[in-house]
């Protein structure tokens, strides 16, 4: 049969600055640019949805028809302009090619600047112009705020079960599996969904540790017989309109079993709502408790500034954490990614030895002024070898190791979130040597540090990514979601009182 292939990422942040461009995706920015026509077969060498489910595709006979793949960094809104380019291409190639199937590889958390619900939108699109009849499917990001349009247009939906994400491919490869039942049975499963009413925050959401792993390892034993799948997305707490929030659903061929399976996890959830909640240490108890550790440790400690985390809508430009280290004299230290474009240029120009006067991070507000030895520099070309992202090459443009007292500053040209070793060996620097890395993420990066960190402490540095959705100033949340766990229910005077203070600031 011949299915229809075409994908459209975006993690949006209502609260960040930066809004995502159509040249944002053009790039890709620290992952993968976009991919048209055949283009798109090369991304089956990489640990990426739309990998996976051609290679189930073909591995099965069908005839597989590549439309467009776009991705871009979390950010703020995709903009108007970005969305309709893309989403029109997506439905031209859906009616021009009339497909037995179609595929989409989406985030599931896309805010435009004219819709709230990218996904719901573009579903409804790809529905309209294709009829009740083709089956339609979609592999969804574990941090997908899943909206009842969502699954509504869709036949199936199925989000990734590991965070850090390294199940893509895998998820790709089961939903273009579950699409391929439905073409030849040409039939419907019964779907049930249930919302979860609080918000979790992005660190709790980490499926090697409790609750989460205990959440999927039960999903996994519910999904059999007459259960076709069962997913559970925690979402991404950080998008204002009412659609924000955890869902868990499935799919099968009796609906009462579904339900059953469907509300066994919602009640597992809610029970241990409270264990979702998140220790965080300000930036000066993390430098502490990590020099503490570092004394006897062979191994180093990994501190996650996870507030101003690119992969949620950061801009990776923050030195708060910088600050503390400075403050409190530690050693043997290495901190990755800043984003400094100027930086990096004055380092390239100056040469490896050099010493430069720069005010790094400036263009965070708050930047820290001093003089930095240039150790190293790099063109930034760089191929990730660690779990998530392994084969995936990224351009950072000018890279350069600034190093002040005995901290050594990764600089990079472009934002992109620090997941893997090979972005520290990018400029010279051993990650597994250290006594301290300092890594812009919240939890990607333990796929590849936890196998060599003696302990690893989430920092809540100022940053525009705020790690307890409770913090937020939320205007447009469903009525009754709490913003935290355990925390106080939302509600039209919380959001008339926020609209009075935005609107006198």
């Amino acid at each position: 049969m011949r299915v229809l292939v075409s994908g459209f990422r975006h993690e949006t942040n209502t609260f960040a600055l930066a809004r995502a461009s159509y040249e944002r995706f053009e790039r890709g920015e620290g992952g993968v640019p976009m991919k048209r026509g055949a283009g798109l077969f090369e991304l089956c060498e990489l640990n990426l949805p739309m990998g996976g489910a051609i290679s189930a595709l073909t591995q099965r006979g069908h005839a597989v028809i590549p439309s467009i793949w776009a991705e871009a960094i979390p950010s703020a809104y995709v903009t108007e302009d970005a969305y309709e380019r893309i989403a029109t291409e997506i439905v031209e190639a859906v009616r021009s090619s009339h497909p037995d199937g179609i595929y989409l590889d989406l985030h599931g958390a896309m805010v435009a600047e004219h819709y709230d619900d990218g996904e719901g939108e573009l579903l409804g699109r790809v529905r309209a112009a294709i009829g009740d009849r083709v089956p339609v499917v979609a592999s969804l990001d574990l941090h997908a705020n899943v909206t009842e349009r969502m699954l509504e247009h869709a036949d199936a939906l199925l989000a990734y079960r590991t965070y850090p994400h390294i199940d893509m491919a895998e998820t790709g490869h089961r939903i273009a599996r579950m699409l391929c039942e439905l073409m030849v049975s040409n039939s419907r499963l019964h779907c049930e969904a249930r919302r979860l009413p609080f918000l979790i925050p992005i660190n709790a959401m980490c499926t090697l540790f409790e609750p989460a792993r205990g959440m999927y390892e039960r999903l996994e034993t519910l999904e059999r017989d007459k259960v076709t799948s069962l997913s559970f997305a925690p979402g991404f707490p950080a998008a204002d309109f009412p659609g924000c929030g955890p869902m868990i659903w499935g799919y099968g061929t009796d609906a009462s079993a579904v339900a059953e399976a469907v509300s066994e996890l919602y009640e597992l959830a809610l029970a241990r709502e409270h264990e979702w909640s998140v220790p965080f240490l300000l930036p000066d108890e993390a430098v502490k408790e990590a020099m503490r550790i570092a004394a006897y440790a062979k191994r180093p400690v990994v501190i996650a500034d996870t507030q101003d985390n690119p992969g949620a809508g950061g801009e990776s430009n923050t030195t708060g954490m910088l600050n503390a280290l400075i403050a409190n004299r530690a050693t043997g230290v290495a901190v990755g990614l800043i984003q400094d474009p100027q930086a990096a240029q004055m380092a390239h120009a100056a040469g490896v030895g050099a010493t430069i006067h720069c005010m790094l991070g400036a263009a965070s507000g708050h930047p820290f002024e001093g003089l930095f030895a240039v150790e190293a520099v790099s063109d930034g070309r760089c191929t990730l070898e660690g779990p998530m992202m392994k084969g995936t090459t990224i351009e950072l443009g000018p890279v350069a190791c600034l190093k002040i007292d005995d901290i050594r500053v990764v600089v990079s040209s472009t934002t992109a979130q620090l997941i893997d070793r090979n972005l520290y060996r990018l400029v010279g620097i051993q990650p597994e040597t250290m006594k301290i890395l300092v890594n812009k993420s919240s939890v990607h990066f333990r796929a590849d540090f936890e196998p060599i960190a003696e302990a690893v402490l989430v920092a809540k540095a100022p940053g525009p990514v705020k790690a307890d959705p409770g913090d937020l100033p939320w205007t447009s949340l469903a009525e009754g979601m709490r913003v935290r766990p355990g925390g106080m229910a939302f509600t039209k005077a919380m959001r008339s009182e926020w609209t009075e203070v935005k609107g006198g600031t």
